[in-house]
């Protein structure tokens, strides 16, 4: 699999919070709905909390009014940090936090990016997509506007 338009999101095992982690299947998440995924380096980062995730929030109710069912953050991140990020920057409300603490979505999406050299081992790279019952029909990766919820926005409208 890959984040390639037309490809499925596999079935596979992650992690989330509820009340502590929690495991979860990606068919959970995708399957039957509409879901728009966004992928970012890691929580607590600059850009990542200065712009990615901070757009998703402020999009977050323009992009349900366009027919999106959830709105998922994933990272490369244990789910503990995901759910103190998700705390500080007020996004519980709007943004399912999605913590892939061994990459392997990243890996299986062909998202993922060695960051050793900074100290961050294997990361996911900066992306957006949009699936329809976990088909993906809408894929974008690459830093700035690229991967905004206002991209995935345009997408969405036309």
């Amino acid at each position: 699999m890959s984040g390639a338009v037309g490809h499925r999101i596999a079935s596979m095992m992650s992690k989330t919070w509820d009340q502590g982690p929690a495991s979860i299947n990606t068919d959970e998440i995708f399957a039957g709905k509409t879901v728009v995924m966004f992928g970012l380096p890691g929580a607590f980062t600059p850009t990542c909390s200065t712009k990615h995730l901070p757009g998703f929030i402020e999009h977050a109710e323009a992009l349900k009014k366009a027919g999106v069912d959830l709105i998922v953050c994933h990272s490369v991140n244990d789910p503990w940090v995901l759910n103190a990020w998700s705390k500080e920057m007020g996004a519980r409300e709007h943004i399912f936090m999605l913590a892939d603490w061994n990459a392997e979505l990243a890996k299986a999406l062909d998202v993922d990016v060695d960051m050793s050299a900074s100290g961050l081992g294997t990361r996911a790279s900066r992306y957006a997509l949009i699936a329809e019952d976990k088909q993906i029909t809408y894929f974008e990766a690459g830093e700035g506007d690229i991967s905004s919820a206002k991209a995935v926005l345009a997408a969405l409208s036309g």
